[in-house]
């Protein structure tokens, strides 16, 4: 019997706490408008910020995977010429195309690039670089997939056409080659195989070396003229096979003093299939990501013949701006949260005062302090609940608006950040109402009924 009076006075509690709510709320509506409104502006500033400072980073990162490799993975052999303050690994060309390395075999290859996905989502392109002679000059020929390098170095300026894949015919020529030798798209660049050169130099070396010790003065000197007449010969020779120049690559960089092709000419004209010298890595790690990516495969250098550089010049961009983007993010959320915690600090006070009366004149009849306390912690979540479910909508609007307008990019509705943006809300009204509450809860009925 007793239970069942209990159950039902806590019934009657609990129909009265929501009545004395509900009539609290609207009652007031001008000041419940004043504290959704503050409860709103806090929320919307909030998930904007936070939709803009963690979406479009993202999506900036991205982007600048288009703007060049941010990692070079090369063969050991070549490596040491690397430069990782430029966007290429093309620092290192010259000596991959004069050693007699055989660059990194498939399995090395492909486990490299298994590592590099595994970390982050990544575009690479691979290369194999070859000296080869035009005229009197010595140049050095990229082997390439075009596919890849046009994903990869999307900010080049491509002035006619990329090679296609397994072209042998095509080649793309460096600006700065193409200004040299008056070349235009269409026209013939003929060019042969450097190593061809060279096999005539180890000839006379080994003629040199297999003469007699009495006759070495003649032999130096026979080998000395033979060295000679081959610079020459070098010189004059305007021999090779004939190539059209399908596109003229204008970087600003190394780039626009090199020859491009397919990989497929590049093993044709020098006869030989070898691997890769050097793979471009375009990943979507940020810098302290990229630098323990090179630190695990540096670790494998021994086993794998590879050495890896960061490009300190495109990840430290990316990291900057990102950085800049959250610092901002934070001063601004801070603003509007303490802005908030005012404007509903106010409104609550200002509803205390209105009601200090019926607090006194309910506390006389025996309400307790902790029941007021919770009638007005339950209305502030409720401003706040309302707010930021407005303040949500109105966000993620002014978020798109935003990121289409400033940044050209789109943005996607993350209820994660939603959940946490209303929570949010709703804690920061409830702390902006500890004050007025404490306050109302320690009105004296005695003083208040004696002023009625």
């Amino acid at each position: 019997m007793t239970g069942d009076s209990n159950n039902n006075s806590n019934a009657a509690n609990r129909r009265m706490f929501f009545t004395m709510l509900w009539g609290a709320m609207f009652r007031r509506r001008s000041r419940a408008v004043m504290a959704v409104l503050a409860s709103l502006v806090g929320a919307a500033t909030l998930f904007c910020l936070t939709v803009v400072c963690l979406e479009v980073p993202r999506q900036m990162s991205e982007e600048f995977r288009s703007y060049g490799a941010n990692l070079v993975v090369s063969s050991t052999a070549v490596s040491s010429t690397a430069s990782a303050g430029t966007a290429s690994s093309s620092a290192a060309s010259a000596d991959a195309a004069s050693s007699d390395a055989q660059g990194m075999d498939s399995a090395t290859l492909d486990e490299v690039i298994a590592a590099v996905d595994a970390a982050g989502q990544e575009n690479h392109a691979e290369y194999r670089y070859e000296n080869v002679r035009v005229h009197a000059a010595s140049y050095i020929i990229a082997g390439m997939n075009p596919a890849d390098t046009r994903v990869l170095d999307q900010h080049w300026t491509v002035e006619g056409d990329w090679p296609a894949s397994g072209d042998t015919k095509n080649i793309m020529v460096g600006r700065d080659i193409a200004d040299a030798m008056n070349l235009q798209v269409g026209s013939s660049l003929t060019m042969s195989y450097r190593g061809d050169s060279d096999d005539d130099s180890d000839s006379a070396s080994q003629a040199s070396d297999s003469a007699s010790a009495s006759d070495s003065a003649a032999a130096s000197a026979s080998a000395s003229s033979s060295a000679a007449s081959h610079a020459s010969s070098d010189i004059m020779d305007t021999g090779g096979e004939s190539f059209r120049v399908c596109g003229i690559i204008d970087t600003g960089g190394e780039e626009d003093s090199m020859i491009y092709a397919d990989m497929a000419l590049v093993e044709q004209l020098s006869d030989t299939e070898r691997g890769a010298d050097a793979v471009e890595f375009a990943s979507s790690l940020d810098a302290d990501g990229l630098d323990a990516l090179v630190s695990s495969i540096n670790a494998h250098s021994a086993q794998w013949h590879v050495t890896a550089q960061k490009v300190s010049r495109i990840s430290a961009a990316n990291q900057r701006i990102i950085t800049m983007l959250n610092t901002l993010f934070w001063i601004v959320s801070l603003v509007v949260l303490v802005l908030t915690l005012i404007g509903v600090a106010t409104t609550v006070t200002s509803i205390v005062s209105q009601r200090r009366n019926e607090i006194g004149l309910r506390k006389a009849l025996g309400a307790s302090a902790q029941s007021i306390a919770r009638e007005f912690y339950a209305q502030s979540a409720l401003y706040g609940l309302a707010g930021s479910v407005l303040g949500i909508a109105v966000g993620y609007a002014v978020a798109t608006v935003l990121a289409t307008q400033v940044f050209g990019k789109s943005v996607g509705f993350h209820w994660g950040l939603a959940l946490a943006s209303a929570a949010v809300t709703v804690a920061v009204t409830v702390v902006a109402s500890v004050g007025p509450v404490h306050r109302a809860s320690r009105i004296d009925p005695a003083v208040v009924l004696r002023e009625e």
